[in-house]
């Protein structure tokens, strides 16, 4: 993956500084909306359990967000050197060595399925280690460099960890995690097309073909507002299957309808100026919208928990 021209020299860190670059490695935003959609999940099981189980499982999780992170940066090392976005991670700045980070990785990997297991239970092991082994082999390896559709088949990797919340909770899988999934899966390519629409030049720099490279901006925009037309219902169907009441219902349809809002605002924009700030705008806006469908499911879950109770 390396080649002459882009290998770095490699630094000499002290010992907290190696393990800021070994938790940078791990991609922490990542990570931090892996952790919250996955605290979703077990938070609104019908299944409690012992809180130390809980948090010990949460941290299983995150450790195998952050091994899959570092598998994706050890295996992206030459792409991450070429682009503005990426080359001030750990292995392009010479922090790591891309032979620590695969070995990081793969520990990592181990340690936080066996972790998981122990302190819950096989199937939620179990889909932690396909979400990881999906991320790196079918995401990262195979998709990743070879189609513009890599977002869209990898994104399931991304949608899985409310999933595993739940069956860290329940010991299975049902069709209200499942929903929690379908929403992040169909959110997952609008989010990241906006983000290759303003950063375009990188992507075309490193070789990714991203949908703007092979298709075109005009067929891109097309694309995030045909996806965040999809999403509007797979939004409302927490409301519409009965797993959540009003007040989520009157947040999804605000939050979703000003989703399509902007993505119809950046697909009629023909000012490339424009459009790349509606683009910037868009994948500011996405992230905080699937933030705040999550949180609307948890407020809703709540206040429902208190009524009834």
């Amino acid at each position: 993956m390396l080649n002459s021209s882009t290998k770095t020299e490699i630094l000499k860190l002290d010992f907290f500084s190696y393990l800021k670059a070994l938790f940078n490695l791990m991609k922490p935003r990542v990570m931090s909306l892996v952790i919250f959609t996955c605290v979703v999940g077990l938070l609104i099981a019908p299944v409690k359990i012992n809180f130390l189980d809980a948090i010990f499982s949460l941290i299983a999780v995150a450790l195998g967000s952050g091994a899959a992170g570092a598998l994706n940066m050890w295996y992206e090392a030459d792409l991450d050197s070429l682009m503005t976005r990426t080359c001030l991670r750990p292995i392009p700045t010479g922090k790591v060595t891309r032979n620590q980070a695969l070995v990081f990785g793969i520990l990592s990997s181990i340690v936080s399925v066996i972790a998981l297991y122990f302190f819950s239970n096989l199937v939620a092991a179990t889909t932690l280690a396909v979400t990881i082994l999906f991320y790196v082999f079918v995401y990262t390896i195979w998709l990743k460099r070879k189609t513009p559709q890599n977002i869209v088949i990898g994104g399931a990797a991304g949608a899985l960890p409310p999933v595993i919340g739940w069956a860290i909770a329940t010991g299975g899988i049902a069709l209200e995690p499942i929903i929690l999934f379908l929403i992040i899966f169909i959110w997952t390519p609008s989010h990241f097309w906006a983000l290759s629409l303003y950063k375009f030049e990188d992507y075309k720099k490193a070789n990714i073909p991203m949908l703007p490279i092979t298709s075109g901006i005009k067929t891109t925009k097309l694309n995030i507002f045909v996806y965040s037309l999809i999403l509007y219902p797979i939004a409302l169907a927490p409301y519409l299957l009965n797993y959540s009441g009003m007040i989520y219902l009157l947040l999804s349809i605000f939050l979703s309808s000003y989703y399509v809002f902007t993505s119809y605002k950046l697909l009629k924009e023909k000012n490339s100026i424009k459009e790349k700030k509606l683009a910037t705008k868009l994948f500011g806006y996405s992230i905080l919208y699937l933030f705040m469908i999550f949180t609307s499911i948890l407020i809703d879950k709540a206040i429902l928990s208190f009524i009834i109770f």
